[in-house]
């Protein structure tokens, strides 16, 4: 009888990943969605990666020290579930074969959180670049902190795998400026050069060296001419993780929809199934054994399921040293547990400020007060401003700047780098240790807007000082006061804006940033100096945890004056007016219609009773309020640019005046 021939590494190895270009063919076809090409392209790249080099734990998905692979060309998710199902992460063949269908674990685009093993949530082009980003940054402080002589307890990489459209979006070109200056050379990066987009090839639009961009950037950069020569891009791979100096980029050239016959190279298979005619013809091109839709070989399910072992063995040897590491340094094991757990340390609001009467300042200095009382007991908070830590009140007092020479420092300096800023943030976040917050004017807030929606999407707890909040901030003039900034940003889901009113409700916005899960918030402070509520004739601030609260009543009020901020100021003037006047009128603050929202109705009625008309007073957009004042109440707010002039001026200009809200509240009554 004739043996068998013996199955060779190399056509063991071409089994294995055939199996993944298979998968994402059946996929995309069975959803009639998706994107097939890249995967298909990629599949060599993942099998040296994922078999030789990334170190993680399929069994243990958080596994502290695994090292972290973001997908950033998101579009290209079949590859990575691919991946997960075949080395062993809780993720079935049952959960491929749902691709993109309601209630699957398999999205159109990974979200971390809903699949296993799934580091960032990513698809907007550019995202994942910046969380990678902000990932080794963490890694890197926590080395610092944490690592003693022979206890290196926090040792692993960060990778990211990037297509031609994250590198034209310019979030990649603000994080990837960082992390060179930063050098961060525990990042590796992989650009999938297959010369296509969905409009066709990238000629169209896109003629930059990104080799000498990134050259230029201070990263390492190495090509790889043909994207499916194992032993090149395993070479590659080790080069990279030598260079500790320096962030790496390796471009490597790939053929998208790789064995097609007629697809391969062509816009066809970026974003649309291959066809079922297409996908027969590349298997029979590829040797495969079967034209059965989701056919994985034994063999090929075996040779990729041997890193359930080795990753055990590998999360075992890091245990063994974090025991070691426990034993010879109890407090510092202890404070990273803590850290990493999300745990609060005891006392932590202890030091928290008092503002008195006389203490007039602006809410964005007295953040800055508040900030660096919290600082020395919640090592955690780390965090700066992009370009504007003076402005914005962000720094740590004594905490070091974070830079290649000193890891440990508490402070960043992002640069005029907004969104490579918010994407940083998300990643710091994602990686865990940490409370991370990052500083700009609120105009700016639109330069973040796509990462803030993905920290919200993905309940991450990144907290924005947003600071110039209004036309308060004067000569500035129009393009720098923020009118319809506030509103866009109460729009999105599971993000919290807070507006304090004074320096007092800034402390408990702070503590209520700090506490809060679930999602980032936004501290939306002033330029402009503003009384402090004296709190013996107004309610306690500790209001604010409930969205809003009564500052003072009258006996069967008449009519609701609500405010926000600085506006808040107006609002108790116009209540002293109509008091005087004979009006019963009840004057209400709402720093946070996401914390009111939440309240019960009971709460929310005694605050803003039924059949009481209601005005609300903020200098911004009002599309925010209609909900709180009903259809038979008033909006004091903008509804057009601002202009340059000192404050007062403006605000007098506009109507955000107590004589207006005075003579609203006369006419609705």
């Amino acid at each position: 009888m004739t043996e068998a021939p013996a199955v060779t590494r190399v056509d063991l190895d071409q089994l294995c990943i055939n199996t993944v270009r298979a998968l994402a063919m059946d996929a995309v076809q069975q959803a009639d969605s998706g994107h097939p090409g890249t995967a298909m392209a990629l599949a060599p790249l993942a099998l040296v990666l994922w078999q030789r080099h990334l170190r993680y734990n399929p069994a243990n998905p958080d596994w502290f020290d695994r090292d972290r692979f973001v997908l950033s060309a998101g579009h290209a998710c079949i590859l990575l579930y691919s991946l997960l199902y075949l080395t062993g992460y809780d993720l079935s063949l049952d959960d491929i074969k749902q691709f993109r269908q309601w209630g699957s674990r398999t999205p159109g685009h990974p979200e971390r959180g809903m699949t296993p093993g799934v580091e960032a949530t990513t698809g907007p082009l550019g995202q994942g670049t910046g969380n990678a980003v902000g990932m080794a940054i963490a890694e890197s402080q926590l080395a610092a902190l944490f690592n003693r002589p022979g206890h290196d307890i926090v040792d692993h990489y960060t990778y990211f795998l990037a297509s031609d459209g994250d590198l034209m979006e310019g979030v990649s070109h603000e994080a990837c400026s960082l992390a060179g200056h930063l050098k961060l050379g525990k990042l590796i990066g992989f650009y999938d050069d297959n010369r296509i987009t969905i409009d066709g090839s990238t000629d169209l639009a896109f003629s930059d060296n990104t080799a000498r961009r990134f050259e230029s950037y201070g990263w390492h950069v190495q090509r790889i001419a043909n994207g499916n020569d194992l032993d090149v891009i395993d070479a590659a791979i080790e080069r990279a993780k030598r260079v500790t100096e320096r962030p790496s980029l390796i471009i490597v050239r790939t053929h998208i929809a790789w064995g097609s016959p007629n697809k391969q190279d062509t816009a066809e298979a970026h974003g649309a199934p291959l066809g079922a005619e297409e996908i027969k013809l590349t298997k029979q091109n590829l040797g495969w054994p079967s034209l059965e839709p989701f056919y994985v070989p034994d063999e090929a399910l075996q040779r990729w399921r041997r890193a359930k072992d080795r990753g055990a063995r590998l999360e075992a040897e890091w245990q063994r040293k974090w025991d070691g590491y426990r034993s010879a340094h109890r407090e510092l094991g202890a404070e990273l547990e803590r850290r990493l757990a999300g745990t609060l340390p005891d006392g932590w609001d202890t030091a928290l400020p008092a503002f008195g009467p006389k203490d007039a300042q602006a809410t964005r200095a007295a953040s800055g007060k508040v900030l660096n009382a919290i600082a020395p007991k919640l090592p955690e908070l780390i965090g700066g401003s992009a370009d504007l830590t003076g402005s914005n009140n962000t720094e740590i007092k004594g905490g070091g700047v974070f830079t290649a020479g000193l890891r440990s420092g508490r402070n960043f300096h992002f640069g005029v780098r907004e969104h490579g800023m918010g994407a940083a943030l998300n990643g710091i976040a994602l990686h865990g240790g940490f409370i991370p917050y990052g500083g700009t004017f609120l105009i700016f807030s639109d330069y973040m807007r796509p990462s803030i929606r993905l920290a919200a999407l993905t309940h991450l707890h990144p907290i924005y000082v947003f600071t110039h909040d209004s036309i308060g901030l004067g000569e500035d003039g129009p393009t720098h006061q923020p009118i319809e900034q506030l509103a866009a940003l109460r729009a999105i889901p599971n993000m919290t804006v807070i507006r304090p009113s004074d320096p007092t409700e800034v402390v408990e916005a702070w503590r209520a940033a700090i506490m809060h899960r679930g999602g980032p918030v936004a501290l939306v402070l002033t330029r402009q100096k503003v009384q402090v509520v004296d709190r013996s004739k107004y309610a306690p601030a500790v209001g604010l945890h409930r969205g809003g609260y009564v500052l003072t009543d009258s006996r069967d009020p008449d009519v609701v004056l609500i405010g926000t901020g600085s506006e808040v100021e107006i609002v108790l003037s116009a209540w002293a007016k109509l008091k005087a006047d004979g009006r019963r009128p009840m004057a209400v603050s709402m720093p946070c219609m996401e914390f009111f929202a939440n309240q019960a109705q009971s709460y929310r009625d005694s605050v803003l009773p039924p059949g009481v008309p209601r005005i609300a007073v903020e200098a911004a957009v009002p599309q925010s309020w209609y909900r709180w004042v009903g259809e038979h109440g008033a909006i004091i707010g903008l509804e057009r640019f601002g202009a340059s002039a000192p404050y007062q001026r403006i605000y007098q200009e506009l109507g955000l005046t107590v004589d207006r809200v005075v003579d609203t509240a006369k006419k609705l009554l």
